[in-house]
């Protein structure tokens, strides 16, 4: 029976995967051509590189695109996987071939409006196609590679390498323009983490109190949420004076914050409530998003 449901399920996963990166193709290419191109503006990463690189020579984008991903396609073979790779690599030609078949109009010369759309729309594409499955930009395979190399976090050699990228588009091409690239990278990194993050950010609870029964129904029943329980011990005051209590821990998203502290405050308004952010979760009563 389970085999028969995983492939029941591998077309629904497939069509949704493939929808996912053909949309990100189009955004990608669309904020390329319609408004980063045309302005000689750039983006961090594999893209900025790219986007630099035909700024300062005769070579065409779509040829840059997969000539400089190439690499990190390797690389991604090795660090996350095959099956990565093959989507990346799809990604990755479709938004080379994409760029030199189609021609995208040229939107606005505003300089602003380039900044925020085409980061917009290139980090839309990008986190897209993140969902199903690849990835339209290799520097976060390099990332990955590095940090498990140097012992750093991923954020960290993203910066750094994004830094690189900007300091050359200042030297190459202009101070302003790398400013103005700046701003794309930020609204590029932005609108990529709300389409892979969704508007359902996950929120971890952690709820000390005295009418523990009483809201743990309430987060059951009312919110509809499953938890787990805890025994534990607390100890305060000089003489470290301890009690047994239960810990109610459960996961919301951020859109249900406000009904879970007014409940919490109708039955405990002294409860002791710790909230931590959590980037994805598997399984259990969450309502889990496709990714």
């Amino acid at each position: 029976m389970p085999h028969t449901k995983l492939v029941s399920t591998l077309p629904k996963l497939f069509i949704r995967d493939t929808f996912f990166i053909t949309t990100g193709i189009l955004s990608a290419a669309f904020g390329l051509e319609s408004f980063l191109l045309p302005n000689r503006f750039i983006d961090g990463g594999v893209t900025g590189i790219s986007l630099l690189i035909t700024e300062t020579t005769i070579l065409p984008l779509y040829a840059l695109i997969f000539l400089v991903n190439l690499p990190f396609l390797l690389l991604g073979f090795k660090v996350v996987g095959k099956n990565f790779a093959i989507k990346t690599t799809i990604a990755i030609l479709g938004l080379a071939l994409t760029l030199a078949l189609i021609e995208f109009p040229e939107i606005t010369k505003d300089k602003l409006l380039v900044s925020v759309f085409g980061g917009f729309f290139l980090g839309a594409g990008i986190g897209l196609s993140i969902r199903g499955g690849g990835v339209l930009d290799g520097t976060e395979v390099l990332a990955l590679y590095l940090s498990k190399r140097l012992g750093t976090k991923i954020g960290d050699v993203m910066i750094a390498i994004n830094l690189i990228i900007f300091l050359a588009a200042a030297y190459m091409l202009s101070i302003e323009s790398a400013l103005y690239s700046m701003l794309t990278y930020l609204a590029a990194s932005k609108t990529l983490d709300f389409v892979v993050d969704g508007i359902e950010e996950y929120t971890g609870v952690t709820i000390i109190s005295e009418a523990s029964e009483s809201i743990r129904k309430m987060i059951t029943e009312k919110l509809g949420r499953g938890l787990t329980i805890y025994n534990a011990r607390g100890g305060y005051g000089k003489n470290g004076i301890h009690n047994d209590y239960e810990v109610i821990y459960t996961v919301i998203t951020r859109l249900e914050i406000s009904k879970l502290n007014n409940e919490i405050t109708k039955i405990d308004p002294s409860a002791f409530v710790i909230m931590n952010s959590i980037n994805d979760t598997r399984g259990g009563m969450v309502k889990k998003r496709p990714i």
